[in-house]
């Protein structure tokens, strides 16, 4: 059975390959017209190919004066003569032989009289003819012409259809009638709410016009990667049952200009037909930059004459036509004005990153397609993962499975989850590299400085895990923390001063502790000296610059980045300079200081890390409680009791 369906899937493969390609099909067929003539007819007249005597017993290539000896000798019985070559049947002991003669001379006028002399029976013998010649005149140009649409037809594919491929949206936009509904989008119910008012316009478009409400034209959702706002979108067709046309923005730039605006018109006139439809062009900063972003120089004429296409079909259908356009942006800033004006994309839904709740919706979402084991916590899985997108949420989902897979267990557990996390915050675990026991005596004490300093430290995470094990591609030890409170939108000035204390107790440990500095703290001191500067130059929190904010900001909002414009002088960015240096060491004096006082603590973690490589933050803070038992002082115990004090809500 399987052998007939393996016959059958080729049948249908071929027969694709012929209907998709006809002139090539034919070119095939006219060589194999012509193969088969030339065997048939000989080449030039080639006669040794074509008779057939069952009497013959031996063939001889001879001269063609052997032939015309042989004739005048009375050994030859009949001839057949072509324009090129002689075919000769002679009787020799008995047996008959075959001689051929080829390259016989253009003209030899006794030959005939020979023949008739001798009394010998001949015929002639023609060379392929005009029908021969003409196919072989014609055979090239076939074979070039049908090599030539087949190329074309290639190019076509590749590049939409039209004229050189270049004409039409062709196959660069994805239509379909999408069946995700808006049970599959989680931890994004303000931006859902939003897009339901286009959702009940498309079904009952009616009631709104009678109403005389013009519907927005466009819905343009922004918000970082990763944070669904495809899957909005497409939920959207879902829910409304309406054709789903998508396209990525950067589709519409060719080489040529004027294409991208032959796409956006093909584009709109599909969905126009479809009516009602969505829409959703992804990306839509490939083709709506800023046109003053040319600078005085001009800018790019071919996204400007798509830019300006996009402008005049969202103006040219209203209400009477009901296409919505959605797109998809996590750079708002940079898009033309006039594409945000009212009348185009007119409603700005933001899509961002989810809360706690957000987070532990979408969790569940991700956990129908995989078994989890009964005892995991998905509250604690949200609580580890503040700042992580839909899309990094899913992805720790999968590395979950793959991870469980990988250690042949039937079901996902908790700590499988746990190293998923850890893999997208820090990277992979690197077991194979190998360091000498000087850098891990090195690493070991400037994990602990940041995991006690992190304890102590009023206004700072609490540690989730200490591990010196390699990660990624540089960390040579890593510690991980735990937000303990959600939905936080701000920093309070103590809060950033303790995650500079937490980021100087690195170094601080190594310099307490070994009496020597390492290459370890480059990236904490960069963070601590970046969080300072922001304190004097953009939050107002110095006495250096006052109230005055000394830098702004001109980057992308999502994405981190983008030109940060310095107004003020060399003198301000002196006292910056010195001010910064100055807290800098302050507040490293102030780590060295700590971390002296909980000497014991710190050589005691060092030696559970150096002995198992990795420590749960409720063993770290088992060792702190012992040494605070013993030694009088209090720190932990106290910011304990101040945050029972703030959060007299929260589980111990």
């Amino acid at each position: 059975m399987s052998e007939n369906n393996k016959d059958r899937n080729n049948k249908d493969q071929n027969n694709n390959f012929f209907n998709n390609n006809p002139l090539l099909a034919f070119a095939l067929f006219a060589i194999a017209i012509i193969v088969i003539f030339k065997l048939m007819v000989g080449d030039g007249g080639n006669i040794g190919s074509v008779v057939n005597n069952n009497n013959i017993q031996q063939t001889k290539q001879v001269k063609y004066s052997e032939i015309k000896k042989a004739i005048e000798e009375d050994k030859v019985k009949s001839v057949k003569i072509a324009p090129s070559s002689i075919e000769a049947i002679s009787s020799e002991d008995g047996k008959n032989v075959r001689l051929v003669a080829t390259n016989i001379p253009a003209i030899d006028r006794d030959l005939i009289p020979l023949l008739e002399k001798k009394n010998v029976s001949y015929e002639g013998i023609m060379g392929g003819g005009f029908f021969s010649d003409v196919i072989s005149m014609l055979l090239p140009i076939l074979i070039f012409f049908a090599i030539w649409i087949f190329l074309m037809k290639r190019m076509n594919k590749g590049m939409g259809g039209g004229i050189l491929g270049v004409g039409k949206a062709g196959k660069l936009i994805n239509s379909e009638k999408p069946k995700t509904t808006f049970d599959d989008v989680a931890g994004a119910e303000e931006a859902k709410e939003e897009v339901k008012e286009i959702v009940d316009f498309l079904k009952y478009p009616e009631r709104y016009i009678e109403l005389g409400a013009k519907i927005p034209k466009g819905v343009l959702l922004v918000g970082p990667p990763g944070t669904g706002k495809t899957l909005l979108a497409k939920a959207a067709a879902g829910e409304a049952s309406v054709p789903f046309f998508s396209v990525s923005g950067s589709s519409f730039i060719e080489m040529f200009v004027g294409v991208g605006a032959s796409r956006v018109r093909d584009l709109f006139e599909q969905a126009k037909k479809e009516a009602p439809s969505i829409i959703f062009i992804d990306e839509i900063d490939a083709i709506g930059k800023s046109r003053t972003s040319g600078g005085p120089m001009g800018g790019n004429d071919e996204r400007e004459q798509t830019l300006n296409q996009l402008l005049a079909e969202m103006d040219g259908f209203g209400a009477s036509t009901p296409v919505i356009v959605l797109a998809a942006t996590n750079r708002p800033e940079v898009l033309d004005a006039a594409l945000l004006r009212a009348g185009r994309f007119d409603r700005q839904v933001l899509v961002d990153k989810p809360d706690y709740e957000g987070r532990l919706a979408i969790l569940q979402v991700h956990i129908k397609d995989v078994k989890l084991g009964s005892k995991v916590d998905l509250t604690q899985i949200a609580k580890a993962t503040a700042g992580l997108a839909g899309a990094d949420l899913a992805n720790i989902i999968n590395e979950a499975a793959l991870l469980a897979g990988r250690k042949n267990k039937k079901e996902i557990e908790q700590e499988d989850l746990m190293e998923a996390i850890e893999r997208a915050f820090v990277g992979l675990e690197k077991k194979n590299r190998k360091i000498n026991e000087l850098e891990k005596k090195i690493v070991a004490y400037h994990e602990s400085g940041h995991a006690l300093m992190a304890e102590l430290t009023e206004g700072a995470s609490r540690v989730t895990k200490v591990s010196i094990i390699p990660r990624g591609l540089g960390a040579l030890g890593y510690t991980l923390h735990l937000p303990e409170e959600e939905n936080r939108f701000l920093k309070q000035k103590h809060e950033l001063v303790a995650e500079i204390d937490v980021l100087l107790s690195g170094r601080a440990a190594e310099d307490v502790f070994l009496n020597e500095i390492s290459t370890g703290a480059a990236n904490d001191l960069q963070r601590a000296t970046d969080i300072i500067k922001a304190m004097i130059s953009v939050y107002g929190m110095s006495d250096v610059a006052g109230l005055m904010v000394l830098e702004k900001s001109q980057g992308n909002v999502f994405l981190g980045g983008g030109q940060t414009i310095k107004d003020y002088s060399d003198k301000m960015a002196e006292d910056i300079d010195n001010a910064v240096k100055e807290f800098l060491e302050q507040r490293y004096t102030h780590a060295k200081k700590l971390l002296n006082e909980y000497r014991e603590a710190i050589e005691e973690i060092v030696s559970v890390l150096r002995d198992i490589e990795v420590i749960e933050g409720t063993k770290v803070r088992e060792i702190i409680k012992a040494f605070e038992e013993k030694s009088g002082l209090k720190k932990l115990a106290q910011k304990e009791e101040k945050s029972k004090q703030n959060n007299p809500k929260k589980e111990k």
